[in-house]
């Protein structure tokens, strides 16, 4: 039997609804000042049903924001966190403040451009997330050199690095010269850096990659930096949600 199933830390919970930061939900929780479903929670991981729990403070209801998502088509250099240590630009920089309350669905790193999804649905993002969904992700490679039939074949069938198997669920060669080639891969696992991991272990260098698309959204004609709302019709969710 799996216990919490669905559950989330209280301090995380209301950061991801947008309710309060966790610095904030700390000082509530110890002060005995938060309630959750009426009784006074003064453990800051204790664990909740962000969906469904009511949550208080001081005795008045706490409201969450209304439901939001959105794809971003993320730029080249921006990374994928709310601050950065080393002052570098995010991609919450490029949402007015009514949206940066949003968490990613994953993340792309900081050279990756593309459809990135931004939401404050926490059982959303956990089902997009997680590997069981097999979700397919769609990416635009381009890397240096020619690949040769031999190393996509051995690409195709996955390759082990640090313990990992890595693994595309469809690879496809575009076109190909000396100088570089163009690739498109299918993903339903967001493992750390994969598609740079796997072409590597081949011999061959990403100088270019774009996430295209994610499940059933793609980002059209979206320009970097930009981004549009999405409504819950068009947002991939599992059957019976």
């Amino acid at each position: 039997m799996e216990r919490n199933k669905g559950k989330v830390p209280l301090e995380r919970a209301l950061s991801k609804l947008g309710i309060a930061s966790r610095s904030q939900t700390r000082d509530w929780a110890v002060a005995g000042r938060l309630k959750v479903n009426g009784r006074t929670v003064t453990d800051p991981q204790f664990p909740v049903t962000p969906e469904t729990d009511r949550f208080a403070v001081d005795g008045q209801a706490l409201a969450r924001d209304p439901w939001t998502t959105i794809i971003l088509n993320k730029p080249a250099s921006v990374v994928t966190t709310r601050s950065d240590e080393k002052g570098r630009k995010t991609v919450f920089d490029l949402l007015p403040p009514e949206l940066r309350n949003l968490h990613p669905v994953g993340r792309l790193d900081m050279a990756t451009t593309g459809l990135l999804i931004l939401t404050n649905d926490t059982r959303l993002s956990a089902w997009l997330t997680d590997p069981a969904s097999a979700i397919v992700r769609v990416y635009s490679v381009t890397v240096r050199g020619l690949v040769t039939p031999e190393e996509l074949a051995r690409a195709a069938a996955g390759v082990m690095d640090e313990g990992e198997l890595l693994k595309p669920s469809r690879l496809t060669l575009r076109k190909g010269s000396g100088r570089e080639t163009h690739l498109m891969v299918e993903l339903t696992e967001g493992k750390n850096r994969e598609i740079r991991r796997l072409f590597a272990a081949i011999g061959h260098e990403v100088s270019a990659l774009k996430r295209v698309s994610f499940g059933t959204l793609s980002l059209g004609d979206l320009a970097p930096g930009e981004y549009r709302r999405l409504s819950r019709e068009e947002t991939p969710v599992p059957a019976g949600r």
